[in-house]
């Protein structure tokens, strides 16, 4: 039996065990939401395109599954740029659905044509421009292959509006062979012992965990790694929730605004095990002065991605959660318990950097509200239970250094790109992707502004998202480098102009709460969380000259931190 093209995708979705699709419709996608009319496969209705892949993005983040957006053609097709970027850049498998004008008017400039392919060739894993309706459910297969294997990541189909319309005889490939594509998943066993003599002749070895370890869902074996060996643990803004935050061996995130202690421990180590990490000058610093006695062992799936910024000593290509598994296996019984042993001054000089310099605050009774603070009483409040979301800038530094990540899936942020504008839409799409699940936005009133309009789409499916702005009334993190970079010119940075956060949120519909003093700060908390049929803005009047501390300037070593 013959089925048109937007009949065949839907179907080709349903194969690939889709259950959301974030999408805006246009005219030549129209096929396919006339199809969609009388399909059983959830859509949700977004008010931007930027916010469709981000809210695929935030589900992909809370699920381990592909995020699925459909867009129409021209500015639908290129207001998804900066949301595939941003999952490119992060290695999150999101398929993006584009569509196209009739192959026959392809370069002729016709009404809402762009060139989508060649626009995200540089920001996507892979793409594909469906030329044949018989060539569309081996490719929709293939997307979904490449975005979710080897080192995920986003893949474009851009679909001619006649290749909807086009009919064929449906039938959905089994299995997908690409000769040039054969991601390797097994590390070698000869490198993964290497690894495991050099570790053990260590004094003074730390872990330093990326978003690989997240997305490989290498957690257990992660923990079983350090608790087995006692390893000094430290993550990447990526890797938070990769490793417990609560942990004993947990030296907090490491960079330009890690701790103390995970900056020393690394600078001092010499035997770094870098684990689904790969080396981003936010993380390094002066690259030739990052780990300077260290010898490197580098586990990552992408072997591009190893001695491309950092020589390493022992590189090992394969899955995290793989190589992990075989490493365990490979350590002697018979020498754990006498190299713990030879750890403990390694250990005593980590504790101590730990209680020299701890990430703290000073909250007065009657003060202004620290920002830190409203992060400390949102953990309190769930107990750490809740899946956190964050905009980029000052906000999102605070909420990876003060809320507590014991499991991974539960820190979402945009890391490698730094998008502003991503937060508040990626916490609708896991919202959506985890219902019973509490999901907090913590949101700068800059960022949160740029996709402000998605407030629509959270209200429309009674999506009970919470979002915490931060509200200092400045561009918090650009303002921040003008006083400690700039001799204080605070060019175009003060954003005091905007709306009143609680109206805007009862004009969509939504629940607006305030805070204006520390004493107000836990009852705005638990009204929000009370509130289960549609989403919650806190507005959080904070201290407007907060800095987040510590600091690596740009270009100088991870010792050379700013600490008040």
């Amino acid at each position: 039996m013959k089925k048109n093209g937007a009949l065949i995708f839907l179907e080709c979705l349903k194969k690939e065990g889709v259950d959301t699709i974030f999408g805006f419709p246009g005219g030549v996608v129209l096929p396919i939401y006339d199809e969609l009319y009388d399909f059983d496969l959830n859509h949700i209705l977004v008010r931007h395109e930027q916010g469709a892949v981000h809210m695929a993005d935030g589900y992909s983040r809370a699920t381990g599954r592909p995020g699925v957006v459909l867009v129409t053609s021209g500015p639908g097709a290129t207001n998804t740029v900066t949301g595939i970027a941003t999952a490119y850049m992060d290695s999150i498998p999101v398929v993006v659905f584009t569509g196209q004008v009739p192959t026959a008017l392809i370069g002729n400039d016709a009404f809402q044509e762009a060139d989508i392919v060649g626009i995200t060739r540089p920001c996507t894993k892979h793409n594909y421009l469906v030329k044949d309706i018989k060539d569309l459910p081996r490719i929709i297969k293939e997307a979904f292959y490449i975005a979710t294997t080897g080192r995920p990541g986003p893949v474009l189909v851009d679909l001619p509006k006649d290749v909807l319309t086009a009919e064929a005889e449906y039938k959905y490939p089994e299995k997908v062979h690409i000769d040039s594509y054969q991601p390797n998943y097994t590390g070698h066993p000869g490198q993964i012992k290497k690894a495991v003599d050099f570790i053990l002749k260590s004094k003074r070895p730390v872990i330093y965990a990326g978003g690989g370890v997240v997305l490989s869902n290498a957690a257990p074996e992660l923990k079983a790694l350090a608790e087995k060996l006692k390893l000094p643990a430290t993550t990447t803004l990526m890797g938070l929730g990769g490793f417990p935050g609560t942990h004993p061996l947990f030296m907090g995130m490491l960079g330009m605004h890690g701790t103390y202690a995970a900056n020393m421990a690394v600078m001092n180590t010499d035997c770094l095990i870098a684990i689904g990490a790969r080396f981003d000058d936010r993380v390094t610093g002066k690259i030739d002065e990052f780990a300077p006695y260290a010898g490197i062992v580098h586990i990552d799936i992408d072997p591009t991605s190893i001695s491309k910024n950092v020589k390493v000593d022992i590189p090992i290509v394969g899955d995290v959660k793989s190589v992990l598994k075989d490493l365990l296996k490979l350590i002697p019984a018979q020498k754990v318990r006498e190299f713990k042993k030879t750890l403990e001054p390694w250990h005593s000089q980590v504790r101590q950097w730990e209680e020299t310099h701890r990430l703290s605050y000073k909250q007065e009774p009657k003060g202004k509200i620290k920002p830190q603070y409203v992060i400390e009483r949102l953990y309190a409040a769930t107990k750490g239970d809740a899946i956190i979301t964050t905009e980029v800038g000052q906000n999102q530094m605070w909420a990876a250094q003060f809320f507590k990540y014991d499991k991974p899936r539960t820190f979402i942020s945009s890391g490698g790109l730094g998008t502003m504008g991503f937060g508040f839409p990626a916490a609708i799409g896991a919202q959506v992707a985890m219902p019973k699940k509490t999901v907090i936005g913590i949101a700068g009133d800059g960022s949160f502004q740029m996709n402000i309009q998605e407030l629509a789409t959270a209200v429309q499916y009674k999506l009970p998202v919470k979002i915490a702005i931060l509200n200092n009334m400045v561009l918090g993190m650009v303002r921040q480098w003008q006083e400690f970079f700039y001799d204080k010119r605070y060019s175009h940075t003060c954003i005091s102009v905007a709306p009143d956060f609680v109206k805007l949120a009862e004009a969509y519909g939504a629940v607006g709460l305030r805070a204006k003093t520390p004493e107000e700060v836990d009852g705005v908390i638990k009204e929000a969380l009370a509130v289960k049929d549609r989403p919650v803005i806190m507005d959080f009047r904070i201290d407007q000259f907060e800095p987040v501390l510590p600091m690596v300037p740009a270009g100088q070593p991870l010792n050379k931190m700013l600490l008040v």
